[in-house]
């Protein structure tokens, strides 16, 4: 059946997901989901040998459902050693729930082929395991889902957790964890917390283990059952690797320049404003470029969501943003400066971008800069195939912010590698046109027709500005018009929207 943005959705998951029909149109009440507790009795310890010992002792089998946190993104160790050991142990057909899947896992390809692996749900996949995964190599599809839609379905029930292994920069024995301690600090834990809460039973796993009480606590010990002490959990370096990449690029520089027009001639760019950023190159410079207009201006904004990278620290250091609300941290500045300043404060995924939280932090978010890999006429946008259609990249909070902020902003070139960017119909809707309001290219903006108050807004903004189909043309006058990617009738990935029904799916290439 069709869905609301006349996506093709096979009648075999529509029944099982619900299909998109609306931002909102899915956000209804619902109960808690039910989880296992083991009481700890004084005296009994909760320090295990190894992670051998702890999939014994939480009784790990065949079908069970695990999962990882990806906080330290590039660097992460503890879901190839967990894997590996449960491959070795003979167990089989586990489901695991990563917050997301970075490079690093790449041996979850084998994993995968030898039935270790046999379900996935994540935010994101990357090069080799999303190509792995395209192609076919499993028998059930990845389900993709939004750091809010993720934090929906843990806490809902639609992701039942039988065991969490959390990699802990720093635990005590009995499992008070931060990220913030330790020899391979990450920052935020802000993705585990939400796990940890809902876990039937949870797994740290560390290599700096504090004496008691470790503080300050992010994961408490009440969330925690076993600790396991490892020789290394993570590379610190693999943390901020493609992270946070300051641009000379001229293209990303003038886009970058658009944006901040945009977000300082706004009505919203007023003292006590709000705004996220992302960390790619363009995202990094529109920081720079806004804290000169706040300077000039003498604005101040309230505070500054999501991943934080140094140039948020920065901002905050100079007086610009009161505080910094952190899910994630992209760089060492970051984590050292959650540590240590009480104004830069750890949030979990449930409060950051939960469509179904009685609250989330996005609600309360004026600006939004985002990226894409494809933004088509209708505004929707994709970031989760490549040109060739297969998977690559990650859903992340993307649907998330759009859908909840004032105005949402995506930054992208008019043409990334000699193919266009702004194209008739995206390879994979995940965020809908309808949280789109405007596009940002070095050749100028395009406001969603659907915002007319913005239109009158940026009446008199220096800025080019075009219809997108206009940058559409533009592009392919370039490119030309893209062959279409030809498919196979094999879905390998389920695209949730942030509500928990589909909106769109991939088949294989």
């Amino acid at each position: 059946m069709k869905n609301l943005i006349e996506r093709d959705i096979p009648d075999e998951f529509a029944a099982e997901y619900g299909v998109y029909n609306g931002e909102f149109a899915n956000i209804n009440d619902y109960a808690l989901a039910p989880k296992k507790i083991h009481p700890v009795k004084p005296g009994d310890s909760k320090l295990l040998d190894s992670i051998h010992d702890a999939i014994v002792r939480t009784g790990l089998k065949d079908g069970m459902t695990i999962s990882f946190h990806h906080h330290f993104r590039e660097g992460d160790y503890v879901m190839n050693m967990v894997l590996d050991e449960i491959a070795k142990m003979g167990i089989k057909n586990i489901s695991i729930a990563p917050s997301s899947i970075a490079n690093v896992h790449e041996p979850l390809i084998d994993h995968i082929k030898n039935g270790v692996v046999t379900d996935i749900t994540s935010s994101g996949l990357r090069d080799k395991v999303g190509a792995a995964i395209s192609s076919g190599i499993m028998k059930n599809p990845v389900v993709i889902r939004s750091h809010g839609g993720r934090a929906r379905a843990i806490v809902r029930g639609d992701i039942h957790i039988d065991v969490a292994f959390l990699g802990a920069p720093s635990s005590d024995e009995y499992g008070n964890i931060n990220g913030t301690k330790g020899k391979a600090t990450c920052g935020s834990l802000g993705y585990a917390m939400i796990d940890a809460k809902y876990a039937d039973q949870v797994v740290a796993i560390t290599d700096s283990l504090m004496p008691y009480p470790n503080t300050p606590i992010s994961i408490p010990q009440t969330d925690v059952d076993y600790v396991v002490v490892v020789d290394a959990i993570g590379d610190p370096e693999g943390i901020a690797k493609g992270a946070t990449r300051f641009t000379k690029n001229p293209k990303e520089l003038l886009i970058a320049e658009y944006a901040a027009k945009v977000i300082t001639h706004s009505s919203y760019f007023k003292n006590g404003f709000s705004f996220q950023t992302g960390t790619g190159g363009a995202s990094l410079a529109v920081s720079r470029f806004l804290r000169q207009a706040m300077i000039d201006q003498d604005i101040k904004a309230s505070f500054a969501l999501g991943g934080i990278t140094n140039a948020m620290v920065e901002l905050m250091q100079e007086g610009l943003v009161d505080k910094l609300i952190d899910v994630q941290d992209f760089d060492h500045p970051s984590a050292v400066s959650l540590g240590e300043n009480a104004d830069h404060y750890e949030i979990d995924a449930n409060m950051y971008a939960s469509p179904l939280s009685k609250g989330a932090m996005i609600n309360q978010l004026d600006i939004a800069i985002l990226s894409a890999l494809e933004v088509d006429t209708d505004f929707n946008v994709n970031v989760m195939t490549g040109s060739d259609g297969v998977l690559r990249g990650a859903s992340g909070g993307h649907s998330d912010t759009s859908a909840a902020c004032k105005m949402s902003m995506v930054i992208a070139p008019l043409i990334r590698g000699r193919i266009p960017t702004i194209v008739d119909q995206v390879n994979t809707v995940v965020t809908p046109g309808a949280s789109v309001d405007v596009v940002v290219t070095e050749l100028g903006v395009a406001i969603n027709p659907a915002r007319q108050d913005l239109i009158d807004m940026f009446a008199k903004l220096d800025v080019p500005q075009f219809t997108i189909e206009e940058l559409k043309q533009k592009a392919y006058a370039v490119t030309g018009t893209p062959k279409p990617i030809e498919y196979g009738d094999r879905v390998v990935a389920l695209i949730e929207y942030r509500d928990g029904t589909l909106i769109d799916v991939v088949r294989n290439v």
